[in-house]
């Protein structure tokens, strides 16, 4: 007698997702509350013929050439592999800054552009490619989710300011004579960090190739490159849809480069000194995890991002007006809460552009993720660098009128998106 089939097929469990996105976030923490801190730290520590700030340079040039090609290393790799990947160069350049000279630290600073290019275009296609996994897993909403899981991220990843600027703060110690010491305990002490990010990255599962478009084709030949580049450069950009976001993005990297370059140099250290450099980057960072958790809970579409970004744009627009026109530096305690609040509100803005930017692209470019994310951070890592080369060149005043006018370019291409995109749904609906 044959066996009976059960009545009941067994159903099975749908996978639960967010453990990824745990393990991927608390990641990046240890990686980059080392990095950010030493990054803040480029423009006062190294300061010989201004090795820290054209080091950094340097690194963003890098990384906006390596961005041509992070896509089709990303899809030759897998976005798992290539996060792996990507950390060696973080590493390196940590360690480079334990003997700075201009023959350790621009060659760590060139292949850290490279390396910052494949972790970051790896992180934003894992993560829309787990968050749509588990809204497809789980019968949800792909946009809630993506905005979640989005804001989880950027919240966790915010808060290395926090933690990294808190240890700059405790382990560095300024002697009588100006000179600063502790740094290299504080860099073993992030090499650590970073090391502990790496092995966590390692635990990650690997995504469905066939969800991560264009991984099915691993073959590497020079045909295959050329392809690669055009989808990932060229393509993007005949989407009038991306060229309306490019200033967004473009500020987006202006506005993080100011803190780094303008903010502490000009507005932190004459009040607070080098050694409170880390605990008004610790402010900035605390404001932008909470802001970072609290807009990704709020975004569910189109609507909801075009309301976030806006009051996010309009918040800094309001603290370089006022840097510009009525701003003088203060003595007593004014003078040093001053500029936490300044770090504050800027937070909360780079919370905001962070997760709205992130969910914009992963719901308009579903098609490409990899050439769209690596179109974000090419426009972000190049406007850095640009800060970062001219702001040795120009005066304070002169950077504040140049963000102003960046800032409104920006929010007035993103309107522009929002109404077209609301047209085309609207006409869409009509003829439904």
């Amino acid at each position: 007698m044959d066996d009976e089939l059960p009545l009941i097929a067994p159903t099975k469990t749908p996978l639960n997702h967010t453990r990824d996105v745990h393990f991927l976030s608390w990641a990046f923490l240890f990686i980059f509350l080392a990095y950010g801190a030493v990054q803040n730290l480029e423009s006062t520590l190294n300061t010989e013929k201004n090795l820290g700030t054209i080091s950094l340079g340097v690194l963003y040039t890098s990384f906006t050439i390596s961005t041509l090609i992070a896509s089709f290393v990303v899809r030759m790799l897998g976005s798992k592999n290539a996060l792996i990947l990507g950390t060696i160069g973080y590493w390196l350049f940590i360690a480079a800054n334990l003997f700075p000279t201009w023959y350790t630290m621009v060659p760590a600073s060139l292949y850290l552009g490279f390396s910052a290019s494949i972790i970051w275009v790896g992180q934003g296609t894992y993560l829309t490619s787990t968050a749509r996994s588990h809204a497809y897993d789980h019968n949800e909403h792909e946009g809630t989710i993506i905005g979640q899981f989005n804001g989880e991220f950027w919240g966790m990843f915010a808060s290395h300011q926090l933690v990294g600027n808190l240890l700059s703060l405790a382990l560095l110690n300024k002697g009588q004579d100006g000179s600063t010491s502790g740094t290299t305990l504080l860099f073993v002490v992030f090499l650590s960090s970073m090391t502990v990010g790496t092995i966590l990255m390692c635990f990650l599962q690997k995504r469905d190739p066939k969800k991560e478009e264009g991984l099915q084709d691993s073959s590497v030949t020079f045909y295959s490159v050329m392809v690669s580049l055009s989808n990932s450069v060229i393509n993007p950009l005949c989407d009038r849809r991306l060229l309306l976001i490019i200033p967004l993005i473009a500020y987006s990297g202006l506005q993080q480069a100011f803190v780094w370059a303008e903010y502490t140099k000009f507005i932190v250290e004459p009040v607070l000194g080098e050694a409170g450099v880390g605990g008004a980057m610790a402010v900035y960072g605390a404001f932008d995890a909470i802001c970072s958790l609290a807009a990704g809970r709020l975004t569910s579409g189109l609507n909801s991002i075009t309301l976030i970004v806006c009051g996010g744009a309009l918040t800094q627009a309001i603290v370089l007006l006022w840097l510009l026109l009525g701003y003088s530096t203060s003595t007593g305690l004014l003078g040093i809460v001053i500029p936490l609040i300044i770090a504050a509100i800027w937070g909360i803005g780079d919370g905001i552009f962070n997760t709205q930017l992130s969910a914009l692209i992963a719901l308009l470019f579903k098609h490409d993720m990899e050439g769209s994310f690596a179109q974000l951070k090419l426009w972000q890592s190049a406007s850095t660098a640009v800060v970062f080369f001219v702001s040795p060149y120009i005066t304070f005043e002169a950077m504040l009128e140049f963000m102003l006018v960046a800032v409104c370019i920006s929010v007035a291409g993103f309107l522009v998106l929002t109404l077209k995109l609301e047209r085309a749904f609207s006409s869409n609906t009509s003829n439904n």
